[in-house]
């Protein structure tokens, strides 16, 4: 058995990331581009595809793209903002003052904020 190819693509005309597998793509993550932002919407992983981890591989891929060219994450899709919380280091992606609406800690670098006094 030989192992798959497995990359992360962002298909800018569909307006989502795309996980490929040998080519054939797996599931994608939806979104929009709003003002250095980037809304994710909608995220699908194909009923073959699924039980293989490329759900999270996906969501880290397009994550690390959107961390590395600079713009803020607005996680609408319930996939994307479950993963962030279950994956802090990417909290700081999300502009603090939207975590919360978003279910997500209010401080920096997923750290709860310090309570006033």
């Amino acid at each position: 058995m030989t192992a798959s190819e497995q990359t992360i693509v962002d298909d800018v005309a569909a307006h989502r990331f795309e996980v490929r597998v040998d080519g054939a793509v797996a599931g994608y993550a939806e979104y929009r581009r709003r003002g250095g932002a980037v809304a994710f919407t909608h995220t699908v992983v194909e009923e073959a595809f699924e039980g293989r981890g490329l759900g999270s591989a996906l969501a880290r891929g397009a994550l690390d793209a959107v961390r590395e060219e600079g713009s803020a994450v607005l996680p609408f899709c319930p996939f994307i903002r479950s993963w962030i919380q279950r994956h802090p280091e990417y909290t700081d992606l999300v502009p603090e003052a939207r975590r919360a609406s978003f279910g997500l800690p209010e401080g920096a670098e997923g750290q709860p904020a310090e309570p006033s006094r």
